[in-house]
This record gives structure tokens, C-alpha cells and sequence, in this order.
């Protein structure tokens, strides 16, 4: 079971730094999420501002389990915001490429407006968890327990709809700080909209992400279960294009991203 605070900390300073991949982050590999994250606390601990405003990430290879190296170099840094490109390496073999935003705390024009709203979804205390549904999964999930907001018995019969998913997440008890969060956040952006595509595809697809672009909207609050949503509005020419969003259970939008699945068909050793 693993506990974000610690599976994200990295070491080192002036650019320079170090991190170790815990294998109970697995989904075909380490998840895309979770390597953000750390791209994310890497820029966190060079850079000089606190609060994170967005995050671009390209996966660039599949890393193993085990010791990483991440460079970190500022691009441009003034008094309210922060530009910062952290690379990511296993053994010389390039994994991440990241350009992450930092910005200042208290930074208010005076002006506010929030006109998103939460997808509908019942409360999860009315919903079945994975556990209950026993279904087989990667063991990411070990360290965290989901509760889809639609869920079918017979997964091979289910009626096929919409490209979208919806779900209730909480990570299992680990570090409750700014650096958890945010990961908890990027993990769920990001493993998300493999769900929306299975719900419109019958076919056994491997659709790693490419990508993963993420905009941070506030800086909170920390809640026990996050509604997480995506989308696949179109796929062609094997790439899937999504959007995900987290939202607490208020229905305050935190986060939301975008990126690319390089959709194929599932190898028959995975099957």
C-alpha cells in the first residue's frame, strides 16, 4: 500500500536530484500520474515559489522500479511566477520531459468567477468499491479504493455508450500534505480516461498516455473522496484525445487536464 508523501519525496539540490519508484504505483509500469508527481515535487523543491499553477508531461519511455534521476532548470523566474524543466532518467534512458509553472501565493486581481459544475454522480456511500466487485486490477489500486458511479456485472455484455467515465476515489491512509495532494490529483487525472474509452470500445486496447496536461485551479481543500471524471471525444488514427477533471465532494473543480492515449491492441501476454 503506498503512501504518496513518501513515494514522491525526492533528494539532492541545484538542479540535481533523486527519487525512487515504488512499485505499488503499477499499471502496466509506473502510472503516468505518478510520474508527474514527482516531475511536480521535483520543480517544488528548485524552484522559488510555492504554489504550482500547471504541469505538461511527455512519457518518453516506460521506466522500471527503482532509482531515477531528475535535472530541474529554471526558464524564467520573477516575483509572481516561475517557468521550471525537469527531465527524468533511469540509467541514461530518458522517461519525462516536464515544464512545470510555479506561481506566488496571494496572487488576486480582485476579481473571481467559477461557473463549473460537478457531473452528476451519487454519493459513495451508495456505491460498490472495487474491492466488492472483485474485479482484477492493477496494483495501483491496492492503494487506492474506487467506487465507479456506474458499474455493469457482466463487463463482456455491458451495453456500450458514451466515452465517458465517472467514479469516487480515496487513497488509502498515507501523508496528508500539499505534495500528496497534488499527486493524488495528477494520478487520478491520469488514470482516468483508459476507463472512458472502455466504456464506448469491446476490444482489449493498451492505450498508454503520452501526455498529460494539467492546470491546477486551487490549492485545496484536502478531502477524503474525490469525484474524478474524463472523456474521449475522439478517437482516430490510433490516438484517443481526453479531458479529466477532479472535483471534491462540495463539487469545487480542482484540477483539470488533457492529453493523448496511443491506442493498440492489448498483447496477448497482458490479456
Amino acid at each position: 500500500m503506498g503512501d504518496l508523501g513518501l513515494d514522491t519525496a525526492v533528494e539532492g539540490a541545484a538542479g540535481h536530484y533523486t527519487a525512487t519508484l515504488s512499485p505499488d504505483w503499477e499499471a502496466w509500469g509506473p502510472v503516468g500520474g505518478y510520474l508527474a508527481a514527482l516531475a511536480v515535487r521535483t520543480a517544488r523543491a528548485h524552484g522559488g515559489l510555492p504554489r504550482v499553477a500547471s504541469a505538461a508531461c511527455q512519457f518518453l519511455s516506460v521506466a522500471e522500479f527503482g532509482p531515477v534521476e531528475l535535472r530541474a532548470d529554471t526558464l524564467r523566474a520573477g516575483r509572481r511566477a516561475e517557468s521550471i524543466r525537469v527531465t527524468m532518467t533511469q540509467s541514461g534512458r530518458p522517461i519525462l520531459a516536464a515544464l512545470v509553472w510555479l506561481v506566488a501565493d496571494g496572487l488576486d486581481a480582485g476579481i473571481r468567477h467559477d461557473v463549473a459544475r460537478a457531473p452528476a454522480a451519487p454519493p459513495p456511500e451508495g456505491l460498490r468499491s472495487w474491492d466488492e466487485l472483485t474485479v482484477p486490477l492493477p496494483s495501483v489500486w491496492k492503494s487506492i479504493e474506487g467506487r465507479p458511479a456506474v458499474w455493469h456485472d457482466h463487463w463482456s455484455l455491458r451495453p456500450l455508450g458514451a466515452p465517458e467515465w465517472r467514479g469516487w476515489f480515496r487513497f488509502r491512509p498515507g501523508s496528508q500534505d500539499l505534495a500528496a495532494d497534488l499527486a493524488r490529483q495528477l494520478i487520478l487525472l491520469d488514470l482516468t480516461p483508459y476507463q472512458a474509452l472502455l466504456a464506448a470500445h469491446r476490444e482489449q486496447l493498451l492505450a498508454p498516455n503520452l501526455d498529460l496536461a494539467v492546470q491546477f485551479h486551487r490549492a485545496g481543500p484536502v478531502d477524503e473522496w474525490l469525484l474524478a471524471e474524463a472523456s474521449c471525444d475522439i478517437v482516430d488514427s490510433g490516438l484517443a484525445g481526453f479531458r479529466s477533471r477532479v472535483w471534491t465532494r462540495d463539487g469545487t473543480l480542482l484540477a483539470s487536464a488533457s492529453g493523448q492515449l496511443l491506442c493498440g491492441p492489448m498483447p496477448s501476454a497482458l490479456l
